[in-house]
């Protein structure tokens, strides 16, 4: 994707990131800008490197190589496939992060977020004993209790049935429309094509293509793309 697109500067710059891990290249030369609006997609083989680039972007993983820049005051969180629960209710695992973040507990606040990602009837309930995708919904409540400004989601959406998926791309597109930027890693390419601005599209560890996500489902450059797109396997750029 051209930057001369783009007439304010990116939330959110990589340029020439590498991640080894021993002898193995996960992320390789990656320069990528992320800018403010629709949410960004993720897409690629597994073992492509979205994880990885995720935790990079979240700053979980320092580069081996090349440079992440990004405002030191713009908030961050991340939801990961599974999200931890903690032992304790729904309503306090939301709670939690305004303890970790040293802010004083807001109830109000608590419930709006849990009514944002609807588990107000299960506020009480051991967080533990949620199910799949209710979980992921409150992993979701308690990133934005940080009040990010970037929101990174890594296959929020991976084995849950249908409907549970469409509750979760529903809260997508609603916290994308409140001004909160979402990079998502996803398999699900209808998922990509419903909720993506764009699509950054990577195998073995690099950026193949980044294209608006209507070019990349309609006109793919790469051959890789056309390669996925068409349902074969992707091995090598």
């Amino acid at each position: 994707m051209r930057d001369d697109i783009n007439i304010t500067p990116p939330l959110m710059r990589l340029d020439g990131v590498v991640v080894d891990a021993g002898e193995t290249t996960i992320l390789d030369r990656v320069s990528l800008p992320v800018f403010a609006g629709a949410p960004t997609a993720l897409v690629g083989p597994n073992g492509s490197g979205k994880t990885t680039l995720l935790r990079v972007m979240m700053g979980l993983i320092e580069p081996s190589s090349g440079d992440l820049q990004i405002d030191t005051l713009m908030t961050r969180a991340i939801v990961f496939q599974k999200p931890v629960m903690l032992r304790r209710t729904v309503a306090d695992n939301v709670a939690f992060v305004f303890h970790a973040a040293g802010r004083a507990v807001d109830r109000d606040a608590v419930a709006v977020l849990l009514e944002q990602v609807g588990l107000s009837a299960l506020a009480d309930r051991p967080a533990r004993r949620l199910s799949g995708g209710e979980q992921q919904r409150l992993g979701i409540a308690r990133a934005l209790a940080r009040r990010p400004q970037l929101l990174l989601l890594d296959e929020a959406t991976a084995s849950l049935d249908p409907a549970q998926t469409k509750i979760i791309e529903d809260l997508i597109a609603r916290i994308a429309r409140s001004g909160v930027k979402i990079v998502f890693a996803t398999h699900d390419l209808g998922q990509a094509r419903r909720l993506a601005g764009d699509i950054v599209f990577l195998v073995k560890g690099r950026v193949a293509e980044h294209a608006p996500a209507d070019t990349f489902f309609t006109q793919p450059v790469s051959e890789a793309a056309h390669r996925f797109l068409a349902g074969e396997l992707v091995l090598s750029l």
